[in-house]
């Protein structure tokens, strides 16, 4: 494809090189470029691509896109624009044929359950024999072919090449976690989105964001760029105090979810167990049953959002019944490690005030003796949200063991210091303190006795702790067994 047919729609001025140089790829990582790519300069956190766009060019880059005039010596082609951002997520459209145009896209955005959302539809799509892949925290999937972006959301590069990908596999929906972060950086720009989820809005991000205004505006952000086709729908927790906004400012029809209030599909009746879950849904004066594995209140508001889509797709109720029960969970979402032992073991990656909050109320209930929970907060994050964690979890639990979670750049115990005072202010909290996580999971197993609920928080299904710079192997289920194992 040529330069300037990539670049269409973009507002650019060309610096030298010509319109008609034949572009293979487009790159942001100069590490990553090939021959005849055109290389993004791409102004992130930490990096700043306009110093590697000379390094782009000596692996092979034929042009470079730029905010300001660089040096890419005399082989490359060179163009400017106002935001590298959103001339990426253009240029990608471009280049890979708008591949979102050929797919239904449906976006689930939200501070909690946004992965087991997007799940429960992709499981209810494939009971309903649609081919659709799901893109998200986990894993970008289709079937058999997995991909790893590193982002709840990747770069609207990766996006567009897997949405390609789906469309030569024969798919017919993508399914996809939005992060508020792919909102605000255009990452998520040249989709065309079919339907919009919401789940909740509670506090996480503000270390990006600085308020929950602009934290709430960018998940806004989504619901306005669903396309208005007469198909087409909007899906909003009612039991959310940030609905209104959401229904407002959907541009199609919209539908409303929850337990509490009078929403177009509720659930009633639930009844929640360590081995599963059952409600009863109510819409359009009918109604029917779900059984479920997964666990607790939570769970079933991300089963109502994935219902709800459901029934405005016109997908028939036995379906959406028989896709529950095959359902067996999502990696690191109230995940039970199970050796046979006689107290129970929940990984969780709940991270958040909400989340965490969301996970111990549902074990407070469902522990047959006392609840111990292991938990810390990331580095490099929202500073304020970890006293707030701290008193949660003093507040529903016997014991808390408070621990390093992916510390990042800050010293574990700094990051303690600042959970602690949450704990001290409620009267009742009995805790330790154990910076060494796999020492603070032995320690909680080894104190565990029949009956007691052990919750281990934060990480879910990361396989990985990061510490100063370094990417090291840890996975809590894995540890948790262990430590099973070597108390038996």
């Amino acid at each position: 494809m040529r330069l300037d047919q990539v670049c269409s729609g973009i507002d650019y001025i060309i610096i030298q090189g010509s319109l008609e140089t034949e572009i293979t790829g487009i790159c942001y990582d100069s590490r990553q470029v090939g021959p005849g790519n055109l290389f993004v300069c791409v102004v992130g956190q930490n990096t700043d691509g306009h110093q590697y766009a000379h390094q782009a060019v000596q692996s092979g880059a034929a042009a470079v896109l730029a905010e300001k005039e660089i040096d890419v010596g005399s082989q490359a082609a060179l163009i400017l624009t106002a935001d590298t951002r959103l001339g990426l997520a253009k240029a990608a459209a471009n280049f890979y044929g708008h591949p979102s145009k050929q797919l239904r896209v449906v976006g689930v955005t939200g501070t909690n359950g946004k992965t087991t959302t997007t799940h429960l539809i992709q499981a209810i799509l494939s009971e309903y024999n649609k081919s659709a892949g799901i893109l998200g925290t986990l894993y970008a999937r289709l079937g058999d072919i997995t991909k790893q972006y590193g982002h709840t959301t990747p770069e609207s590069v990766d996006i567009q090449e897997f949405f390609r990908l789906l469309v030569d596999n024969g798919a017919d929906y993508a399914v996809m976690e939005v992060s508020s972060h792919a909102l605000d950086l255009h990452r998520v720009d040249t989709i065309h989105f079919d339907a919009a989820i919401f789940t909740n809005l509670t506090q996480d991000h503000l270390d990006y964001h600085q308020t929950m205004e602009n934290y709430r505006e960018a998940k806004l952000k989504l619901f306005r760029m669903v396309d208005e086709k007469p198909e087409n729908f909007c899906i909003v927790n009612k039991d959310d105090p940030s609905s209104p906004y959401f229904t407002q400012a959907s541009p199609v029809p919209y539908y409303t979810y929850g337990i509490k209030s009078a929403a177009d599909v509720r659930a009633v009746e639930i009844r929640s167990t360590l081995k599963g879950t059952q409600f009863k849904v109510l819409f359009e004066n009918q109604s029917f049953t779900i059984t479920m594995k997964l666990i607790g209140g939570f769970s079933v508001y991300n089963a109502l959002a994935a219902i709800t889509f459901a029934l405005a797709e016109k997908i028939p109720v036995p379906v959406i019944q028989q896709a529950f029960l095959n359902i067996e969970g999502v990696a690191g979402r109230f995940e039970q490690v199970d050796l046979g032992q006689d107290y129970t073991v929940v990984v969780d990656y709940a991270h958040t005030p909400d989340g965490l909050e969301n996970i111990l109320r549902t074990a407070r209930q469902l522990a047959g003796n006392r609840l111990i929970t292991v938990f810390g907060c990331g580095g490099d994050r929202d500073k304020t949200k970890r006293p707030l964690m701290g008193e949660i979890a003093g507040r529903y639990s016997d014991f808390c063991i408070v621990t390093s979670d992916n510390p990042r750049t800050e010293d574990p115990q700094a990051i303690i210091d600042d959970i602690l005072p949450g704990l001290n202010r409620v009267e009742t909290s009995r805790y330790a303190v154990v910076p060494d996580r796999r020492e603070a999971i032995r320690h909680a197993i080894n104190i565990a006795k029949s009956g007691d609920l052990v919750v281990i928080a934060g990480k879910g299904h990361e396989t990985y702790q990061l510490v100063m710079g370094q990417v090291l192997d840890f996975d809590d289920r894995i540890v948790a067994a262990e430590m099973i194992k070597e108390k038996m």
